[in-house]
């Protein structure tokens, strides 16, 4: 029962990444100027444009991750630091993210889960 509980909360902080992932992709197809916009947001943080396509990769990739179940120990652990990274960078919500971050390195401490490219090697 415990594996697909952790199945469960894997899936569900991988869609926290996946879901933005799709939301900035959607926004960028209903604006054409979308993307500049995006870039102009994290610049206005003091962040410099290549940061744009970075933070879109590393949620794409690491919300793949987790929602496969793919090098879930590593994948948990970067995303954690990323999400961490995020609170200092963007100014984002202290308590929200950090109970992300705290989930994420649950998931680190555990990442046996049901349902898990990581089981197929196995």
């Amino acid at each position: 029962m415990q594996k697909y509980l952790t199945t469960i909360a894997r899936i569900l902080l991988a869609q926290i990444f996946l879901v933005q992932v799709v939301a900035l992709v959607i926004s960028f197809m209903n604006n054409p100027s979308g993307y500049q916009e995006y870039q102009a947001g994290l610049g206005s943080l003091g962040l410099p444009g290549i940061f744009a396509p970075l933070i879109i990769l590393i949620n794409l990739i690491g919300g793949l991750g987790l929602l496969l179940g793919y090098k879930t120990k590593a994948v948990a652990l970067v995303m954690a630091i990323y999400v961490v990274a995020l609170i200092f960078l963007l100014k984002l919500p202290l308590l929200q993210y950090m109970a992300i971050a705290g989930g994420l390195l649950l998931l680190h401490a555990n990442p046996n889960t049901a349902c898990s490219l990581d089981n197929l090697k196995k």
